[in-house]
């Protein structure tokens, strides 16, 4: 294919070697001249394993070139991407006028444009910025429609500094989000070789993407100083404790506990935080994240509960599931029993029910726990779903159970639904809502 690379930074000019590399006719587009006579001249303007050596053999075989005329670069290919940097403002906020002025830039080479052109953004922005930035600001500049007149993509790069080269062949994932299939379909066709997952999805989901990526690496970066630290002061060594912990991929390093919802519980997350976390206090060391744990967990429980109260004046709630987990009768520390007894706290008119949780079979430290912690929650619980269905305003649905995925026929329009859990078939109920989706 002929592409054309905006911005001939790190993530530019490694995209423009990689993509000549595998055969495309490329033409790197940056406004600094002598960046763009060193590539002409088969040097590389970054430092990065393989890549001055990739740039020399494209240069001499007539597969890359560089140029400063955006109207050149966008009349002689069939598909722009841009690579231009979103740096940090003092607040923090995203400064996105490198993307504005490229957006400006292509959108009048576009004007004049025969064919349809597709734009892919490289850079990183911030879920919106397409939508309210990128795609206006073209399409005011050509004076086109986007998805009609030329394609719009985000296509997130996952390259690493060191190890880019490799990275961009050996991708992790290749996400493409697409305002029409056509686009789509046509960024996609320069991925074809790649022996990674390829995922089309929204334009929001692929920005997001990228930050979700690099926020969970500075974390994981944090979240094992922290236990080293604590590990070095008990005398315990650190890193055989992390290789230990990076050899689990059923739950460790997983997708298990990844998807977004309600707050932890039960009888051995919240302790065990508390322990670590007072260990450390005892030890003069400071773990921030460790200590925001329980922190974030008490922030999603009345996140929950200021969505049945923002919700309206209907006081009548019924909750679905109430144990700390779906397929057990546990309720220790279970944070749908944490919003039962503050919205009893408030005056609500509650009716429970959870099949696992009968006051009658519970024994041992269950039974003890609600006879002596939650005496009042037995008398609020009932023996059939339709109850709590036919008593409610406002439906709480606790925990996954399967039986509560057929319940969409019975509600009613006028009832409302908050759902912790993910309740798929709820979705399209009238009053639905989703706590974090």
């Amino acid at each position: 294919m002929k592409i054309s690379v905006f911005g001939l930074g790190y993530v530019g000019a490694v995209s423009a070697g990689c993509l000549a590399k595998q055969g495309h006719e490329v033409i790197g587009v940056d406004t600094y001249k002598p960046k763009v006579d060193s590539i002409n001249k088969g040097l590389t303007p970054i430092i990065e394993k393989d890549i001055g050596e990739i740039i020399e053999e494209n240069v001499k075989l007539g597969r890359l070139r560089a140029t400063t005329d955006v109207q050149y670069a966008i009349q002689n290919t069939d598909i722009s991407l841009f690579c231009v940097g979103t740096p940090s403002q003092e607040n923090g906020s995203l400064d996105l006028k490198y993307v504005i002025s490229v957006c400006e830039d292509i959108g009048i080479a576009l004007k004049s444009k025969q064919g349809f052109h597709v734009v892919v953004a490289r850079s990183t922005m911030l879920p919106g910025s397409m939508r309210s930035v990128v795609i206006p600001t073209l399409e005011k500049f050509s004076g086109k429609v986007a998805g009609e007149d030329f394609g719009v993509c985000n296509n997130p790069e996952f390259l690493r500094e060191s190890t880019a080269v490799y990275d961009y062949f050996n991708p992790p994932k290749t996400v493409i989000g697409q305002t029409d299939e056509r686009s789509g379909d046509i960024l996609a066709s320069l991925y074809a070789d790649m022996d990674a997952p390829l995922i089309k999805t929204k334009i929001e989901v692929a920005e997001m993407v990228k930050y979700t990526d690099n926020v969970w690496h500075a974390l994981k970066v944090g979240f094992a100083n922290e236990i080293g630290n604590i590990s070095k002061e008990l005398g315990v060594d650190g890193h055989a404790v992390m290789d230990i912990f990076c050899q689990d991929t059923k739950l460790n390093l997983s997708p298990y506990y990844m998807k977004p919802g309600f707050a932890f519980g039960g009888s051995c997350l919240p302790k065990d935080v508390r322990a670590l976390t007072y260990k450390a206090k005892s030890l003069d060391l400071d773990v921030p994240i460790l200590n925001s744990i329980l922190r974030n967990n008490s922030a999603q429980v009345d996140r929950g509960i200021n969505m049945i109260i923002n919700g309206g004046k209907k006081k009548k709630i019924g909750v679905l599931g109430f144990a700390f987990k779906a397929g057990t009768d546990d309720l220790r520390e279970s944070p749908v029993v944490e919003v039962i007894e503050r919205l009893l706290g408030k005056g609500y008119d509650l009716r429970i029910y959870d099949k696992n949780v009968a006051i009658a079979s519970l024994i041992g430290t269950n039974r003890d726990y609600i006879l002596n912690h939650i005496p009042h929650i037995h008398r609020l619980m009932v023996d059939k779903i339709d109850e709590v269905i036919g008593h409610a305003d406002t439906l709480l649905i606790g925990t996954p159970d399967e039986e509560f995925s057929s319940i969409s026929a019975k509600i009613r329009p006028d009832q409302e639904v908050v759902d912790l859990v993910r309740i798929n078939n709820l979705e399209k109920t009238s009053g639905y809502q989703g706590i974090c989706w």
